[in-house]
């Protein structure tokens, strides 16, 4: 019998304290004057700009494969950088990112290529000012082929492996 107490004791515990919690935890009841909150989308979840903080809604567009750049010199490939892109567009934009992307990933790629060979990949390649360069080459190049739906280009992913 005496075995047989602390278990039940435990369960009795338990049992007591998930009650509590729930009753202290439980959500605060609906106001029946009010809609319910599914109903009324708000405008960030429309897609459309917020009136209240101003900032029009976008979406973010990864390119499907990474870019592969050769750093050269003296003729022989001293190091690869491999980076990952994406785009922040305009809602609504991304369907026109995956149209253009051949005529795109040629056109960031040879901005890339530019880059590497003013020696932007050597050294200290992900210093701010350097960083700061790249995505700006990369955003006027994202906007010749894309017009203006496109807002920003971010580097999600960089590395360099020296081949010395």
């Amino acid at each position: 019998m005496r075995r047989l107490l602390l278990p039940i004791l435990l369960a009795l515990l338990g049992i007591g304290a998930g009650a509590a919690a729930g009753y202290f935890l439980r959500p605060a009841p609906a106001d029946p004057a009010e809609p319910p909150a599914e109903a009324a989308p708000t405008a960030q979840a429309a897609g459309t700009e917020s009136a209240a903080d101003g900032v029009a809604s976008s979406e973010f567009v990864k390119l499907n494969n990474q870019f592969i750049v050769p750093d050269v010199e003296d003729g022989a490939i001293v190091s690869l950088v491999v980076l990952s892109l994406s785009l922040e567009v305009a809602t609504g934009g991304t369907e026109a990112v995956y149209a253009a992307e051949p005529k795109l990933r040629d056109t960031l790629l040879q901005v890339l290529f530019d880059h590497a060979n003013a020696g932007g990949f050597r050294g200290d390649f992900t210093s701010a000012g350097q960083m700061e360069d790249l995505r700006r080459a990369l955003l006027e190049a994202a906007r010749r082929v894309l017009g203006p739906t496109v807002k920003a280009v971010l580097i999600s992913d960089i590395a360099r492996q020296d081949n010395r």
